[in-house]
């Protein structure tokens, strides 16, 4: 599992590609260069438009419940 820091830098990352991407193979190439690191939620909650922001605090709230 990546670290807070990580897994931030690959949501923005994916964020940025996705908001880049102009046609169906491009969204492939970014879902297939993510995939390991963010998983298919992630990425589906961010091809469909949830903030990063949301996405984020989701993660801190389940690492909090795991404590």
């Amino acid at each position: 599992m990546p670290t807070e820091d990580e897994y931030e830098a690959a949501v923005t990352a994916a964020s940025k590609d996705l908001t880049s991407a102009s046609t169906a193979e491009d969204v492939r190439k970014v879902w297939r260069t993510h995939m390991g690191t963010l998983g298919h939620r992630t990425l589906g909650r961010l091809l469909l438009g949830q903030s990063m922001d949301r996405i984020l605090e989701r993660r801190q709230l389940r690492a909090l419940e795991d404590e």
